[in-house]
Protein backbone atom coordinates (compact mmCIF):
# COMPACT_ATOMS: atom_id res chain seq x y z
CA UNK A 1 0.00 0.00 0.00
CA UNK A 2 0.87 3.80 -0.42
CA UNK A 3 3.00 4.93 2.37
CA UNK A 4 3.04 8.60 3.80
CA UNK A 5 6.03 10.74 1.36
CA UNK A 6 6.04 8.53 -1.22
CA UNK A 7 6.99 5.25 0.17
CA UNK A 8 5.21 2.17 -0.14
CA UNK A 9 4.35 -0.35 2.51
CA UNK A 10 4.26 -4.35 2.51
CA UNK A 11 3.48 -5.72 5.80
CA UNK A 12 4.45 -9.54 6.49
CA UNK A 13 3.79 -11.76 9.36
CA UNK A 14 6.69 -12.15 12.37
CA UNK A 15 9.28 -14.55 10.75
CA UNK A 16 8.97 -14.07 7.18
CA UNK A 17 11.70 -15.74 5.57
CA UNK A 18 12.88 -16.23 1.45
CA UNK A 19 13.34 -14.18 -1.63
CA UNK A 20 11.52 -10.68 -2.75
CA UNK A 21 11.58 -8.52 -5.99
CA UNK A 22 10.01 -5.16 -6.83
CA UNK A 23 8.39 -3.98 -9.86
CA UNK A 24 7.49 -0.67 -11.14
CA UNK A 25 4.79 -0.06 -13.88
CA UNK A 26 4.94 3.31 -15.49
CA UNK A 27 2.26 4.28 -17.55
CA UNK A 28 0.56 1.61 -17.43
CA UNK A 29 4.18 -0.39 -18.79
CA UNK A 30 5.72 -2.97 -16.32
CA UNK A 31 9.33 -2.74 -16.17
CA UNK A 32 11.75 -5.11 -15.02
CA UNK A 33 11.87 -7.32 -11.20
CA UNK A 34 14.65 -6.11 -9.52
CA UNK A 35 16.41 -6.04 -5.75
CA UNK A 36 15.05 -3.56 -3.34
CA UNK A 37 17.53 -0.92 -3.77
CA UNK A 38 17.69 -0.52 -0.15
CA UNK A 39 18.01 -4.79 0.32
CA UNK A 40 19.87 -5.64 3.26
CA UNK A 41 20.72 -9.43 1.91
CA UNK A 42 20.23 -10.55 -1.16
CA UNK A 43 20.84 -13.75 -2.77
CA UNK A 44 23.17 -15.29 -5.31
CA UNK A 45 24.22 -12.48 -7.68
CA UNK A 46 22.13 -9.93 -5.93
CA UNK A 47 19.02 -10.63 -8.58
CA UNK A 48 16.87 -11.04 -5.51
CA UNK A 49 16.49 -9.57 -2.07
CA UNK A 50 16.15 -11.79 1.23
CA UNK A 51 14.54 -11.67 4.26
CA UNK A 52 16.29 -13.34 7.23
CA UNK A 53 16.09 -14.15 10.98
CA UNK A 54 18.18 -11.43 12.29
CA UNK A 55 19.54 -14.10 14.83
CA UNK A 56 21.29 -16.25 11.82
CA UNK A 57 23.43 -12.95 10.33
CA UNK A 58 25.75 -12.65 13.73
CA UNK A 59 28.60 -14.80 14.77
CA UNK A 60 28.72 -15.58 18.92
CA UNK A 61 29.93 -12.30 21.16
CA UNK A 62 28.84 -9.78 18.14
CA UNK A 63 26.66 -7.72 20.54
CA UNK A 64 29.93 -7.83 22.24
CA UNK A 65 32.55 -6.29 19.53
CA UNK A 66 33.85 -2.68 20.20
CA UNK A 67 35.68 -0.98 18.23
CA UNK A 68 39.38 -0.01 18.94
CA UNK A 69 40.17 2.90 21.24
CA UNK A 70 40.88 5.40 18.71
CA UNK A 71 44.01 7.41 18.62
CA UNK A 72 43.90 11.18 17.32
CA UNK A 73 43.46 10.87 13.59
CA UNK A 74 46.67 11.53 12.59
CA UNK A 75 48.56 7.78 14.18
CA UNK A 76 46.02 6.45 11.66
CA UNK A 77 47.83 3.77 9.28
CA UNK A 78 46.32 2.76 6.76
CA UNK A 79 47.00 -0.62 4.85
CA UNK A 80 44.78 -1.30 1.49
CA UNK A 81 44.21 -4.70 0.42
CA UNK A 82 41.64 -7.19 -1.22
CA UNK A 83 40.12 -10.02 0.55
CA UNK A 84 41.28 -12.12 -1.88
CA UNK A 85 44.85 -11.02 -2.61
CA UNK A 86 45.76 -11.29 1.14
CA UNK A 87 45.07 -15.43 1.23
CA UNK A 88 45.24 -16.80 -2.58
CA UNK A 89 48.85 -17.74 -2.92
CA UNK A 90 49.12 -21.09 -2.39
CA UNK A 91 52.08 -20.52 -0.11
CA UNK A 92 49.58 -18.62 2.34
CA UNK A 93 49.06 -20.93 4.78
CA UNK A 94 45.75 -19.58 5.15
CA UNK A 95 42.98 -22.28 4.59
CA UNK A 96 39.98 -19.89 3.63
CA UNK A 97 41.50 -18.99 0.20
CA UNK A 98 39.71 -15.91 -0.76
CA UNK A 99 37.24 -15.44 1.62
CA UNK A 100 36.21 -13.24 4.35
CA UNK A 101 37.12 -16.55 6.82
CA UNK A 102 40.27 -15.79 5.21
CA UNK A 103 41.20 -12.85 7.29
CA UNK A 104 40.03 -14.42 10.55
CA UNK A 105 42.63 -17.25 10.89
CA UNK A 106 45.76 -16.12 12.81
CA UNK A 107 49.40 -17.43 13.22
CA UNK A 108 49.92 -18.54 10.26
CA UNK A 109 52.94 -19.32 8.60
CA UNK A 110 54.31 -19.74 5.02
CA UNK A 111 56.93 -22.37 4.08
CA UNK A 112 59.25 -19.84 4.59
CA UNK A 113 58.32 -19.17 8.40
CA UNK A 114 56.92 -15.86 7.69
CA UNK A 115 53.76 -14.78 9.28
CA UNK A 116 51.00 -13.98 6.48
CA UNK A 117 47.30 -12.79 6.38
CA UNK A 118 46.28 -11.59 9.57
CA UNK A 119 49.31 -12.43 11.44
CA UNK A 120 51.30 -9.81 9.17
CA UNK A 121 48.85 -6.81 9.28
CA UNK A 122 49.54 -7.02 12.91
CA UNK A 123 53.19 -7.75 12.54
CA UNK A 124 53.83 -4.92 10.45
CA UNK A 125 52.26 -2.20 12.67
CA UNK A 126 49.26 -0.90 10.69
CA UNK A 127 46.19 0.77 12.20
CA UNK A 128 43.07 -0.08 9.97
CA UNK A 129 42.48 -2.62 7.27
CA UNK A 130 41.40 -1.03 4.33
CA UNK A 131 39.51 -3.47 2.27
CA UNK A 132 39.14 -3.66 -1.65
CA UNK A 133 34.85 -3.38 -2.19
CA UNK A 134 33.08 -5.68 -0.39
CA UNK A 135 29.81 -4.75 -1.00
CA UNK A 136 27.64 -6.60 -3.90
CA UNK A 137 29.36 -6.13 -7.41
CA UNK A 138 28.46 -7.65 -10.75
CA UNK A 139 31.74 -8.87 -12.56
CA UNK A 140 31.83 -12.14 -9.97
CA UNK A 141 29.47 -14.83 -11.22
CA UNK A 142 29.19 -15.93 -7.75
CA UNK A 143 26.99 -19.11 -8.95
CA UNK A 144 30.37 -20.79 -10.23
CA UNK A 145 32.95 -22.88 -8.04
CA UNK A 146 35.93 -19.88 -7.46
CA UNK A 147 38.28 -19.81 -10.30
CA UNK A 148 41.73 -17.93 -10.29
CA UNK A 149 41.05 -16.67 -13.73
CA UNK A 150 37.67 -15.15 -12.80
CA UNK A 151 38.66 -11.97 -10.67
CA UNK A 152 37.52 -8.41 -10.15
CA UNK A 153 38.55 -5.98 -7.62
CA UNK A 154 34.71 -4.95 -7.26
CA UNK A 155 34.14 -1.60 -8.48
CA UNK A 156 30.92 -2.18 -10.55
CA UNK A 157 28.48 -2.01 -7.83
CA UNK A 158 24.72 -4.16 -7.78
CA UNK A 159 23.50 -3.92 -4.10
CA UNK A 160 25.12 -1.43 -1.85
CA UNK A 161 23.63 -2.82 1.42
CA UNK A 162 24.70 -6.05 0.96
CA UNK A 163 28.41 -8.08 1.33
CA UNK A 164 29.77 -9.95 -1.63
CA UNK A 165 28.70 -13.31 -2.37
CA UNK A 166 31.98 -14.62 -3.79
CA UNK A 167 33.89 -13.77 -0.77
CA UNK A 168 31.91 -15.69 1.71
CA UNK A 169 31.85 -19.77 2.05
CA UNK A 170 28.67 -20.06 0.64
CA UNK A 171 26.82 -17.71 -1.56
CA UNK A 172 23.72 -19.72 -2.17
CA UNK A 173 22.79 -18.77 1.48
CA UNK A 174 22.02 -15.18 2.31
CA UNK A 175 23.02 -15.25 5.75
CA UNK A 176 26.56 -16.18 5.46
CA UNK A 177 28.24 -13.70 3.34
CA UNK A 178 26.59 -11.39 6.37
CA UNK A 179 27.65 -13.35 9.29
CA UNK A 180 31.14 -14.17 7.92
CA UNK A 181 31.36 -10.31 7.04
CA UNK A 182 31.03 -9.46 10.74
CA UNK A 183 33.32 -11.91 11.47
CA UNK A 184 35.90 -10.73 9.76
CA UNK A 185 35.46 -7.40 11.65
CA UNK A 186 35.32 -8.72 14.80
CA UNK A 187 38.38 -10.80 14.62
CA UNK A 188 39.56 -7.48 13.48
CA UNK A 189 38.74 -5.86 16.24
CA UNK A 190 39.59 -8.41 18.58
CA UNK A 191 43.71 -8.19 17.57
CA UNK A 192 43.34 -4.02 17.15
CA UNK A 193 42.53 -3.37 13.89
CA UNK A 194 40.11 -1.30 12.29
CA UNK A 195 38.10 -2.26 9.19
CA UNK A 196 37.78 0.80 6.65
CA UNK A 197 35.28 -0.26 3.82
CA UNK A 198 35.85 0.79 0.06
CA UNK A 199 32.65 2.38 -0.97
CA UNK A 200 31.52 2.96 -4.62
CA UNK A 201 28.91 5.90 -5.02
CA UNK A 202 29.62 7.57 -7.80
CA UNK A 203 28.37 5.18 -10.45
CA UNK A 204 26.78 1.34 -11.07
CA UNK A 205 27.79 -1.14 -13.03
CA UNK A 206 25.17 -0.58 -15.40
CA UNK A 207 22.92 1.76 -15.20
CA UNK A 208 19.92 0.70 -17.60
CA UNK A 209 19.52 -2.63 -16.15
CA UNK A 210 19.86 -0.63 -12.14
CA UNK A 211 17.32 -1.30 -9.81
CA UNK A 212 17.70 2.95 -9.72
CA UNK A 213 16.62 2.76 -13.33
CA UNK A 214 13.85 0.41 -13.44
CA UNK A 215 12.19 1.99 -10.46
CA UNK A 216 12.39 5.80 -10.90
CA UNK A 217 13.81 5.93 -14.50
CA UNK A 218 16.11 9.23 -15.08
CA UNK A 219 15.82 10.26 -11.48
CA UNK A 220 19.29 8.56 -10.02
CA UNK A 221 21.91 9.37 -12.69
CA UNK A 222 22.91 13.05 -14.25
CA UNK A 223 22.62 13.66 -17.39
CA UNK A 224 24.05 15.55 -20.25
CA UNK A 225 22.18 18.62 -21.82
CA UNK A 226 21.37 16.19 -24.68
CA UNK A 227 19.74 13.34 -22.89
CA UNK A 228 22.49 11.02 -22.95
CA UNK A 229 24.35 9.43 -19.14
CA UNK A 230 27.10 11.71 -18.20
CA UNK A 231 30.18 9.84 -17.35
CA UNK A 232 32.75 11.82 -14.85
CA UNK A 233 33.37 8.22 -13.82
CA UNK A 234 34.64 6.85 -16.97
CA UNK A 235 32.37 3.80 -16.50
CA UNK A 236 29.36 4.76 -18.28
CA UNK A 237 27.39 6.59 -15.72
CA UNK A 238 27.77 8.73 -13.13
CA UNK A 239 25.32 9.21 -9.51
CA UNK A 240 23.84 12.07 -9.19
CA UNK A 241 24.34 12.52 -5.30
CA UNK A 242 22.99 16.29 -4.77
CA UNK A 243 18.94 14.54 -5.65
CA UNK A 244 17.35 13.92 -2.21
CA UNK A 245 16.84 10.75 -2.61
CA UNK A 246 20.24 10.13 -3.60
CA UNK A 247 21.69 11.51 -0.67
CA UNK A 248 19.64 9.65 1.70
CA UNK A 249 20.38 6.50 0.19
CA UNK A 250 23.86 7.23 0.95
CA UNK A 251 23.88 8.19 3.84
CA UNK A 252 21.41 5.51 5.32
CA UNK A 253 23.99 3.06 3.56
CA UNK A 254 27.29 4.10 5.19
CA UNK A 255 24.92 5.22 8.37
CA UNK A 256 23.63 0.60 7.96
CA UNK A 257 27.24 -0.79 7.51
CA UNK A 258 28.94 1.31 10.04
CA UNK A 259 25.82 0.16 12.68
CA UNK A 260 25.01 -3.00 11.19
CA UNK A 261 28.34 -4.36 10.58
CA UNK A 262 30.89 -2.27 13.33
CA UNK A 263 32.90 -0.78 10.23
CA UNK A 264 35.62 2.24 11.32
CA UNK A 265 36.17 4.22 8.31
CA UNK A 266 34.94 4.66 4.49
CA UNK A 267 36.80 5.28 1.52
CA UNK A 268 35.01 7.14 -1.30
CA UNK A 269 35.71 6.18 -4.58
CA UNK A 270 35.80 9.00 -7.22
CA UNK A 271 34.86 11.30 -4.18
CA UNK A 272 35.18 14.25 -6.26
CA UNK A 273 31.90 12.90 -8.35
CA UNK A 274 29.64 13.68 -5.44
CA UNK A 275 28.32 16.84 -4.21
CA UNK A 276 29.62 18.46 -0.97
CA UNK A 277 26.68 18.69 0.84
CA UNK A 278 26.35 14.38 0.47
CA UNK A 279 29.80 14.40 1.79
CA UNK A 280 29.05 16.97 4.83
CA UNK A 281 25.67 14.51 5.50
CA UNK A 282 27.60 11.65 5.92
CA UNK A 283 30.43 13.19 8.26
CA UNK A 284 26.94 14.04 10.74
CA UNK A 285 25.06 10.96 9.95
CA UNK A 286 28.58 8.70 11.27
CA UNK A 287 28.94 11.06 13.82
CA UNK A 288 25.97 10.31 15.25
CA UNK A 289 27.40 6.69 15.56
CA UNK A 290 30.81 7.08 16.77
CA UNK A 291 33.33 10.65 16.09
CA UNK A 292 36.41 8.38 15.33
CA UNK A 293 34.78 6.63 12.10
CA UNK A 294 37.16 7.65 9.31
CA UNK A 295 36.24 9.24 6.04
CA UNK A 296 38.56 9.86 3.29
CA UNK A 297 38.40 9.91 -0.79
CA UNK A 298 39.89 10.22 -3.65
CA UNK A 299 39.12 14.18 -4.27
CA UNK A 300 38.74 14.08 -8.30
CA UNK A 301 36.67 12.52 -11.06
CA UNK A 302 37.73 10.94 -14.22
CA UNK A 303 36.34 13.20 -16.68
CA UNK A 304 33.66 16.64 -16.87
CA UNK A 305 30.37 16.30 -14.93
CA UNK A 306 27.09 18.41 -15.62
CA UNK A 307 27.26 19.37 -11.61
CA UNK A 308 29.92 21.93 -11.20
CA UNK A 309 33.26 21.57 -10.03
CA UNK A 310 32.54 24.13 -7.20
CA UNK A 311 29.77 22.04 -5.74
CA UNK A 312 31.89 18.33 -5.91
CA UNK A 313 34.19 17.38 -3.13
CA UNK A 314 37.24 17.75 -5.27
CA UNK A 315 40.67 18.24 -3.67
CA UNK A 316 40.37 22.21 -3.91
CA UNK A 317 37.20 22.21 -1.51
CA UNK A 318 38.34 19.83 0.46
CA UNK A 319 38.49 22.41 3.63
CA UNK A 320 35.23 23.16 3.49
CA UNK A 321 34.54 19.32 4.40
CA UNK A 322 35.44 19.19 8.03
CA UNK A 323 37.26 15.75 9.00
CA UNK A 324 36.82 14.50 5.61
CA UNK A 325 40.73 13.47 3.72
CA UNK A 326 41.61 13.02 0.53
CA UNK A 327 44.46 11.53 -1.44
CA UNK A 328 47.43 13.81 -2.08
CA UNK A 329 48.44 12.99 -5.82
CA UNK A 330 50.67 15.56 -5.83
CA UNK A 331 53.51 13.67 -3.23
CA UNK A 332 52.38 10.80 -4.95
CA UNK A 333 53.46 11.42 -8.66
CA UNK A 334 56.25 14.09 -7.28
CA UNK A 335 57.84 11.34 -5.25
CA UNK A 336 57.67 8.18 -7.56
CA UNK A 337 56.86 9.89 -11.42
CA UNK A 338 54.03 10.18 -12.97
CA UNK A 339 51.34 7.53 -12.37
CA UNK A 340 50.24 7.69 -16.12
CA UNK A 341 53.50 8.42 -17.89
CA UNK A 342 55.66 5.83 -16.89
CA UNK A 343 58.70 6.65 -18.25
CA UNK A 344 58.82 9.49 -15.78
CA UNK A 345 60.54 8.56 -12.71
CA UNK A 346 59.52 11.13 -9.95
CA UNK A 347 61.84 12.79 -7.31
CA UNK A 348 63.41 9.45 -6.16
CA UNK A 349 64.87 8.69 -9.80
CA UNK A 350 66.40 12.05 -9.98
CA UNK A 351 63.63 13.69 -11.88
CA UNK A 352 64.14 17.73 -11.86
CA UNK A 353 61.59 19.80 -10.63
CA UNK A 354 59.68 17.97 -8.01
CA UNK A 355 61.12 19.16 -5.05
CA UNK A 356 58.36 21.51 -4.24
CA UNK A 357 55.66 18.99 -5.23
CA UNK A 358 56.77 16.74 -2.34
CA UNK A 359 57.55 19.39 0.31
CA UNK A 360 53.56 19.74 -0.62
CA UNK A 361 53.23 16.39 0.99
CA UNK A 362 55.31 16.48 3.78
CA UNK A 363 53.38 19.60 4.90
CA UNK A 364 50.06 17.27 4.78
CA UNK A 365 48.78 19.90 1.88
CA UNK A 366 48.18 22.33 4.09
CA UNK A 367 49.67 26.17 4.53
CA UNK A 368 53.60 26.81 4.95
CA UNK A 369 55.47 29.86 4.50
CA UNK A 370 58.18 28.57 2.94
CA UNK A 371 56.88 26.38 0.46
CA UNK A 372 56.76 27.85 -3.32
CA UNK A 373 52.83 26.61 -4.56
CA UNK A 374 53.32 28.01 -8.06
CA UNK A 375 56.37 25.03 -7.98
CA UNK A 376 53.76 22.23 -7.14
CA UNK A 377 52.63 19.69 -9.57
CA UNK A 378 48.70 19.74 -9.26
CA UNK A 379 47.50 21.55 -6.66
CA UNK A 380 48.59 25.97 -6.78
CA UNK A 381 47.63 26.19 -3.16
CA UNK A 382 47.03 24.35 -0.09
CA UNK A 383 43.65 22.64 0.20
CA UNK A 384 43.84 20.66 3.24
CA UNK A 385 42.86 22.74 6.59
CA UNK A 386 44.61 20.74 8.90
CA UNK A 387 47.13 17.49 7.89
CA UNK A 388 44.18 14.87 8.84
CA UNK A 389 42.29 15.73 5.62
CA UNK A 390 45.82 14.66 4.14
CA UNK A 391 46.45 11.07 2.64
CA UNK A 392 50.39 10.44 1.74
CA UNK A 393 51.25 7.85 -0.27
CA UNK A 394 52.88 6.67 -2.99
CA UNK A 395 50.68 4.03 -4.56
CA UNK A 396 47.47 2.09 -4.30
CA UNK A 397 45.74 -0.70 -5.71
CA UNK A 398 45.24 1.79 -8.88
CA UNK A 399 47.88 2.00 -12.06
CA UNK A 400 51.51 -0.13 -11.54
CA UNK A 401 52.36 -1.48 -7.49
CA UNK A 402 54.88 0.81 -6.32
CA UNK A 403 58.07 -1.91 -7.01
CA UNK A 404 56.58 -2.31 -10.80
CA UNK A 405 56.62 1.17 -11.46
CA UNK A 406 60.01 1.64 -10.33
CA UNK A 407 61.08 -1.31 -12.62
CA UNK A 408 59.30 0.21 -15.64
CA UNK A 409 60.38 4.11 -14.93
CA UNK A 410 64.29 3.21 -14.04
CA UNK A 411 65.23 0.16 -16.58
CA UNK A 412 69.05 0.55 -16.29
CA UNK A 413 69.00 0.69 -12.06
CA UNK A 414 69.89 -2.19 -10.38
CA UNK A 415 67.93 -4.13 -8.28
CA UNK A 416 69.84 -2.65 -5.01
CA UNK A 417 69.48 0.63 -6.86
CA UNK A 418 65.56 0.00 -6.87
CA UNK A 419 65.59 -1.13 -3.39
CA UNK A 420 66.97 2.17 -1.81
CA UNK A 421 64.58 4.03 -4.55
CA UNK A 422 61.84 2.52 -3.06
CA UNK A 423 62.32 3.07 0.63
CA UNK A 424 62.70 6.00 -0.21
CA UNK A 425 59.62 6.36 -1.08
CA UNK A 426 57.98 5.35 2.00
CA UNK A 427 60.54 7.41 4.28
CA UNK A 428 59.27 10.10 2.75
CA UNK A 429 55.49 9.03 3.03
CA UNK A 430 56.06 8.05 6.75
CA UNK A 431 57.83 10.85 7.75
CA UNK A 432 55.21 13.68 6.44
CA UNK A 433 52.87 15.11 7.92
CA UNK A 434 48.93 13.86 7.25
CA UNK A 435 47.90 10.10 7.54
CA UNK A 436 49.87 7.26 5.71
CA UNK A 437 48.47 4.90 3.26
CA UNK A 438 50.32 1.75 2.12
CA UNK A 439 49.47 -0.89 -0.11
CA UNK A 440 49.64 -4.55 1.83
CA UNK A 441 53.15 -6.20 0.02
CA UNK A 442 54.73 -3.19 -1.03
CA UNK A 443 56.66 -3.65 2.44
CA UNK A 444 58.46 -6.67 0.81
CA UNK A 445 58.09 -5.33 -3.09
CA UNK A 446 55.10 -6.71 -4.09
CA UNK A 447 55.36 -7.18 -8.14
CA UNK A 448 52.13 -7.99 -9.87
CA UNK A 449 54.12 -8.78 -13.13
CA UNK A 450 54.10 -5.24 -14.91
CA UNK A 451 50.70 -5.33 -15.22
CA UNK A 452 49.22 -1.59 -14.65
CA UNK A 453 45.51 -2.17 -14.14
CA UNK A 454 44.69 -5.63 -12.84
CA UNK A 455 41.06 -4.81 -12.23
CA UNK A 456 40.40 -8.35 -13.62
CA UNK A 457 43.06 -10.14 -13.92
CA UNK A 458 43.86 -13.58 -12.40
CA UNK A 459 45.42 -14.48 -8.80
CA UNK A 460 48.48 -15.08 -10.57
CA UNK A 461 48.78 -11.55 -11.14
CA UNK A 462 47.04 -9.78 -8.29
CA UNK A 463 47.76 -12.05 -5.07
CA UNK A 464 49.88 -11.37 -2.94
CA UNK A 465 53.45 -13.16 -3.29
CA UNK A 466 54.34 -14.28 0.48
CA UNK A 467 57.73 -15.85 -1.00
CA UNK A 468 58.79 -12.34 -1.04
CA UNK A 469 58.36 -11.77 2.88
CA UNK A 470 61.36 -14.20 2.67
CA UNK A 471 63.44 -13.21 -0.31
CA UNK A 472 62.95 -9.76 1.02
CA UNK A 473 63.14 -10.19 4.76
CA UNK A 474 65.58 -6.95 4.84
CA UNK A 475 63.34 -4.52 3.19
CA UNK A 476 60.00 -6.00 5.55
CA UNK A 477 62.21 -5.62 8.41
CA UNK A 478 62.99 -1.90 7.54
CA UNK A 479 59.34 -0.79 6.81
CA UNK A 480 58.10 -2.54 10.40
CA UNK A 481 60.72 -0.23 11.84
CA UNK A 482 59.87 2.91 9.80
CA UNK A 483 56.17 2.48 11.24
CA UNK A 484 57.32 2.29 14.81
CA UNK A 485 59.38 5.31 14.16
CA UNK A 486 56.22 7.14 13.01
CA UNK A 487 54.37 5.73 16.07
CA UNK A 488 57.25 6.59 18.50
CA UNK A 489 57.42 9.77 17.58
CA UNK A 490 54.71 12.24 17.57
CA UNK A 491 57.00 15.03 15.81
CA UNK A 492 56.20 12.90 12.38
CA UNK A 493 51.96 13.27 13.10
CA UNK A 494 51.26 17.00 14.44
CA UNK A 495 47.77 17.44 14.41
CA UNK A 496 46.73 21.16 13.24
CA UNK A 497 48.30 23.54 10.53
CA UNK A 498 49.56 25.65 12.92
CA UNK A 499 51.76 23.39 14.41
CA UNK A 500 53.80 21.90 11.81
CA UNK A 501 54.13 26.06 10.45
CA UNK A 502 55.55 26.57 13.81
CA UNK A 503 57.80 23.65 13.99
CA UNK A 504 58.50 22.46 10.63
CA UNK A 505 61.14 24.37 9.08
CA UNK A 506 62.60 23.25 5.38
CA UNK A 507 66.95 24.15 5.60
CA UNK A 508 67.72 26.27 2.62
CA UNK A 509 70.23 26.48 0.03
CA UNK A 510 70.05 22.69 -0.72
CA UNK A 511 70.96 21.60 -4.27
CA UNK A 512 68.30 20.08 -6.72
CA UNK A 513 67.33 17.11 -6.25
CA UNK A 514 67.61 16.74 -2.75
CA UNK A 515 65.46 18.02 0.16
CA UNK A 516 65.97 18.98 3.95
CA UNK A 517 64.10 19.63 6.91
CA UNK A 518 63.76 20.01 10.79
CA UNK A 519 61.34 19.18 13.15
CA UNK A 520 62.17 21.97 16.23
CA UNK A 521 61.45 22.43 19.69
CA UNK A 522 60.27 19.00 20.55
CA UNK A 523 57.66 19.09 17.94
CA UNK A 524 53.92 17.45 19.52
CA UNK A 525 56.24 17.08 22.94
CA UNK A 526 58.23 14.50 20.99
CA UNK A 527 60.98 12.94 23.34
CA UNK A 528 63.52 14.59 20.37
CA UNK A 529 64.42 17.94 20.55
CA UNK A 530 65.08 18.05 17.15
CA UNK A 531 64.93 15.98 14.60
CA UNK A 532 66.69 16.28 10.82
CA UNK A 533 65.09 14.88 7.74
CA UNK A 534 67.15 14.63 4.65
CA UNK A 535 65.99 12.93 1.08
CA UNK A 536 68.53 12.89 -1.97
CA UNK A 537 66.53 11.88 -4.98
CA UNK A 538 70.04 11.86 -7.09
CA UNK A 539 72.11 9.05 -7.62
CA UNK A 540 74.98 10.56 -6.44
CA UNK A 541 76.15 10.71 -3.20
CA UNK A 542 75.67 14.60 -2.19
CA UNK A 543 77.04 17.12 0.64
CA UNK A 544 74.24 18.83 2.19
CA UNK A 545 74.47 21.75 4.46
CA UNK A 546 72.81 21.32 7.84
CA UNK A 547 72.93 23.82 11.33
CA UNK A 548 76.25 23.33 12.87
CA UNK A 549 76.01 21.04 15.85
CA UNK A 550 76.13 16.94 17.02
CA UNK A 551 73.63 14.55 15.27
CA UNK A 552 73.24 10.90 16.06
CA UNK A 553 71.66 9.59 12.97
CA UNK A 554 68.64 7.11 13.46
CA UNK A 555 67.63 6.33 10.12
CA UNK A 556 70.24 6.06 7.17
CA UNK A 557 68.85 4.02 3.87
CA UNK A 558 67.27 0.82 5.20
CA UNK A 559 68.74 0.98 8.53
CA UNK A 560 66.65 2.10 11.63
CA UNK A 561 67.67 2.50 14.77
CA UNK A 562 65.91 4.58 17.69
CA UNK A 563 68.67 4.52 19.71
CA UNK A 564 71.50 5.38 17.12
CA UNK A 565 73.22 3.82 14.51
CA UNK A 566 76.57 4.13 15.80
CA UNK A 567 78.90 7.46 16.22
CA UNK A 568 77.60 10.93 16.08
CA UNK A 569 77.71 12.58 12.80
CA UNK A 570 77.92 16.49 11.91
CA UNK A 571 79.59 19.37 13.52
CA UNK A 572 81.32 20.78 10.49
CA UNK A 573 77.77 22.24 9.13
CA UNK A 574 77.82 19.37 6.52
CA UNK A 575 76.58 15.55 6.01
CA UNK A 576 76.78 13.55 3.73
CA UNK A 577 73.79 11.37 2.36
CA UNK A 578 74.35 8.66 -0.26
CA UNK A 579 72.11 8.53 -3.51
CA UNK A 580 68.61 7.75 -3.76
CA UNK A 581 68.38 7.62 0.39
CA UNK A 582 67.13 9.00 3.41
CA UNK A 583 69.05 10.45 6.38
CA UNK A 584 67.17 11.36 9.57
CA UNK A 585 69.85 12.69 12.14
CA UNK A 586 68.34 13.84 15.83
CA UNK A 587 69.62 15.92 19.10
Amino acid sequence: MRGPGGTWLLALPAGTTGFYTVQATIAGQPRAEVPDPYARAVGVNGKRGAWLDPAATSPPGWPDDYRPKPGAPTDIVVGEVSVRDLSMDPNSGIQHKGKYLGLTELGTTGPSGVRTGLSHLQELGITHVHLLPTYDFAAIDESLPPSPSRYSWGYDPVNYFAPEGSYATDALDPAVRIREYKQLVQTLHDHNLRVVADVVFNHVADAGTSAFEQLVPGYYFRHNADGSLSNATACGNEVASERPMVRKLIVDCVSHWAREYHVDGFRFDLMGVLDLETMRAVRVALDQQDHSIFVYGEGWAAGPSPLPEAQRAVKANVARLPRIAAFGDELRDGTKGHYARQAESGFVGGQAGLEESVKFGIVGATQHPQLDYAKVNYSKAPWAATPAQAISYVACHDDRVLWDKLLVANPTATEDELIRMDALCNTIVFTSQGVPFLPIGDEFLRTKKGASNSYNLPDSINQIDWGRKAKYAAVFAFYRQLLALRRAHPAFRLPTQELIAEHLRFLPGLPAGTIGYQLVGHAGGDTWQTITVLFNGTHQATTLPVPAGSYQAVLRGLDINQHGLGAAVGGSGTVEVPGSSALVLVQ
